[in-house]
């Protein structure tokens, strides 16, 4: 069974989109930091991570004001 994280994918300038479509600019030999996967459908940007809000977080309050019937009592001595 391999690790996901340690399987590298080889890429390489012949395999990018700018270099296939006569876009890429750069002479170097390589893939640099511009390179995008050929892909059937076109350029297609990054995938990027979903973000999902976390339920038990937003119920626990680090500091709240007191209620109205908290403060009614604290300045009821006065």
């Amino acid at each position: 069974m391999t690790d996901v994280r340690t399987r590298a994918i080889k890429v390489s300038c012949e395999d990018c989109f700018f270099r296939q479509n006569h876009l890429c600019a750069v002479s170097d030999a390589g893939p640099c930091a511009t390179y995008r996967p050929n892909h059937p459908d076109g350029l297609r940007p990054p995938s990027q991570l979903r973000f999902m809000f976390r339920q038990d977080r937003r119920l626990q309050v680090a500091w709240a004001f007191p209620s109205a019937s908290e403060q009614v009592a604290m300045h009821a001595g006065r």
